[in-house]
């Protein structure tokens, strides 16, 4: 292969990956600046061979097809998009949640017995939710009065394939608490592959359904307790996260609360009546 032929199949011209910034900013919020070309490029190899391209400026030239653009943004949006996500990320969240925010939710009720509504808005792989179903289920457990249902929404679908099969390697149990471990995991029946998967009684009380945090309006319903937006926010522009943020506020009970990743912790700041509680959590 020449070598302009060479470098135009493994390497993005300016103006093409100008074209995929400005589309993905303009889909999902998430800016792509220079530093992120050569992880792009990288990316995207595996797009131009599934659909038999020369190389990355052809898939480029060709995205806008009409027969298959929306098809074809939806695996780009997979690419380019990061689910760095764990186990009991960010834990002293959890334990708010467990010793402050149900508590005082569920004595606002002033009943005996309450349905609890929690949001993970970013859940990429699902363990945000499926963390999050472990700390309710244990607190029932523990004497607790209260049932329970998590939505969790991402905007990639390979992630949230992975969300709602709910098995994991095992190697990604570090961080969960080795009694959680036992009652809230099974082992693949082949020890070979190192698999768990979530038990059925916590998957049955978790939904997962794609959306976009950039859409005018969002699905939900508007009497959520509990909202993790944790770790997505830092890729908008400021005005972006301010509107996100309105949007998702908007979808909490009064009394309910935000939580936010620590890198974030400044974004209640243009957004009037969210009252910040701790650096990264947030109540209306």
């Amino acid at each position: 292969m020449m070598p302009a032929l060479q470098d135009a199949a493994v390497h993005l011209s300016d103006r093409h990956f100008r074209t995929i910034a400005e589309l993905i900013e303009s889909q999902v919020g998430i800016k792509l600046p220079q530093g992120k070309r050569l992880m792009l490029e990288g990316r995207l190899h595996k797009r131009v061979r599934a659909l038999n391209f020369s190389g990355l400026n052809e898939y480029v030239e060709n995205l806008f097809e009409a027969d298959h653009f929306e098809t074809e943004l939806t695996h780009l949006i997979d690419v380019v998009t990061t689910n760095k996500t764990d186990f009991f990320r960010e834990p002293q969240h959890f334990t708010f949640m467990r010793d402050v925010a149900v508590p005082a939710l569920l004595r606002s009720r002033g009943r005996k017995e309450a349905s609890l509504k929690i949001w993970s808005s970013a859940s990429s792989t699902g363990m945000e939710a499926y963390t999050t179903a472990m700390v309710l289920d244990d607190m029932i457990r523990n004497g607790s009065r209260f049932q329970y249902r998590i939505l969790g929404t991402d905007i990639s679908t390979a992630v949230l394939r992975l969300a709602r099969t709910a098995i994991y390697t095992r190697d990604v149990l570090a961080p969960v608490p080795e009694p959680f471990v036992k009652r809230y995991f099974s082992s693949s029946r082949d020890k070979s592959r190192g698999e768990v998967r979530i038990i059925p009684e916590l998957r049955r009380m978790t939904h997962f359904m794609r959306m976009n945090l950039m859409d005018k309006s969002y699905p939900v319903d508007r009497d959520v307790d509990i909202i993790f937006c944790r770790n997505v926010l830092i890729y908008f522009e400021r005005e972006t996260q301010r509107k996100v943020v309105e949007q998702l506020c908007g979808h909490l009970r009064p009394g309910g609360y935000l939580l936010v990743g620590h890198s974030e912790s400044m974004i209640h700041s243009a957004v009037p009546g969210l009252k910040q509680v701790q650096p990264t959590i947030f109540q209306v």
